[in-house]
């Protein structure tokens, strides 16, 4: 019923985020992790990661595989490497497992234990209750959050719509997220004041593939606040909620699952985004 779920939602109204202790069941964390090693151990190391550039020429085209690699992903299961795992053949030179930093963006559209998760039903009573009349799926990352810490940023900065406060976060903890391994910080609050910058596809011909209008200010460390979670929690990401993870110090890893949805009901997905709706993929609705 509505009634028992009020306080929730006031939260979430408030604060920018909610946390969601116990969402998924451990065989449901499981199952996707092990997906994901068979998806690992299966891939092809993408061509862009292979060159050996001698000359700046091979440099630029390898940068403009690697921006290309990325700006096409939304349509499919692609792999990002932390840096330096690859020797210039495109070896590893880590465990392949080690080696990935992110699988993104398709998931949920073409992994059947990653699609499953995403449209579960608990997740579409969720929609439901947080008054979501026409949600479409975005796009999905598994992450795999190895040292680096990921600084300040609100989720709308990448994904922009009109009107702002369109975009939902879904973060699923498949294992325990501890202030050690790198759990999630939030400024409580700190959704609703718009977004400090955007990025937005270059002119074609720049030199990069993307670039940033407006800049991010300097946070206060003191508002941020950790949101440990345990195994199969979910937190709610508000996309204008300032957020930020810091570096894994353990010795253990922080799996996480993430999906990010669209109120696409009066709203407008910007057409200089980075990700964009493809014929082959149209953004699905999160209701099936």
């Amino acid at each position: 019923s509505g009634e028992e779920q009020s306080p929730h939602l006031f939260q979430f109204h408030e604060d920018g985020f909610l946390v969601l202790e116990q969402f998924f069941s451990a065989e449901e964390c499981d199952s996707m992790r092990s997906q994901m090693r068979r998806i690992v151990a299966e891939m092809e190391v993408p061509p862009h990661c292979r060159t050996a550039f001698s000359t700046r020429e091979e440099e630029q085209l390898q940068a403009q595989g690697s921006s290309d690699y990325f700006l096409t992903s939304g349509d499919k299961i692609r792999f990002f490497f932390e840096k330096g795992v690859l020797d210039e053949k495109g070896n590893f030179v880590i465990p392949k497992e080690k080696s990935v930093s992110k699988v993104g963006h398709a998931l949920h559209a073409y992994d059947p234990v990653f699609k499953q998760i995403t449209h579960s039903p608990k997740v579409q009573e969720l929609g439901r209750k947080l008054g979501l009349e026409r949600p479409v799926v975005v796009q999905s990352m598994y992450i795999f959050k190895s040292l680096l810490a990921v600084t300040p940023h609100q989720d709308a900065t990448f994904l922009h719509t009109e009107p702002l406060g369109r975009i939902l976060g879904f973060w699923i903890a498949l294992e325990d997220a501890t202030q050690e391994n790198g759990c999630l910080w939030f400024i409580p609050g700190s959704h609703t004041n718009g977004i400090a910058r955007r990025m937005v596809r270059a002119a074609s011909g720049a030199s990069t593939c993307v670039e940033f209008v407006g800049s991010e200010p300097a946070y206060d460390d003191k508002q941020f606040i950790p949101l440990p979670i345990s195994k199969g929690g979910l937190i709610l990401i508000h996309g204008e909620v300032v957020h930020k993870s810091e570096l894994n110090s353990s010795q253990s890893s922080r799996h996480a699952f993430t999906f990010h949805v669209m109120e696409a009901k009066g709203t407008t997905w910007s057409k200089e985004n980075w990700l964009q709706p493809t014929p082959e993929l149209p953004f699905p609705s999160l209701y099936t």
